[in-house]
């Protein structure tokens, strides 16, 4: 007779593993080098942000915004974005900034590549009407 809490004798343990390992890889895709233009909105970021902090923190939430964007660790800021960002002095920084993000390959480690992302300034005359967008090159 099988008591009501146990079912281990059931399903195997590790069947349920093989199971869960596949649906969370299901989602994954191949990380592939891409382009894209994004607007960040540096005026919702840094809003009620002590003025003496306002440009390093629209830095700081440019690289965040690149990691979650393009999923990796290393983000390497082009100094035109650093231009860009500090061109009004430290406490009025621009309302917003249209960046081009670039996934590129790191290096090839074992049995899987290495990504970081490249930030750049895209020089645009206004924001209205701007989407993402996926660059070719």
């Amino acid at each position: 007779e099988m008591l009501q809490g146990d079912w281990s004798s059931d399903v195997c343990s590790s069947d349920l593993l093989s199971r869960n390992n596949q649906r969370m890889n299901a989602g994954k895709k191949e990380m592939v080098p891409v382009t894209r233009d994004y607007t960040v909105n540096l005026h919702k970021a840094c809003h009620k942000v002590a003025f003496k902090r306002k440009a390093p923190r629209a830095m700081d939430v440019i690289r965040k915004f690149a990691q979650k964007a393009m999923n990796t660790e290393k983000v390497v800021i082009d100094t035109t974005v650093n231009q860009y960002v500090w061109s009004k002095g430290i406490r009025n920084i621009p309302r917003r900034i249209r960046v081009r993000l670039a996934r590129k390959v790191d290096g090839e480690g074992e049995d899987e590549k290495t990504f970081y992302t490249l930030v750049q300034v895209v020089d645009v005359p206004h924001f209205h009407g701007l989407q993402t967008k996926t660059v070719e090159e």
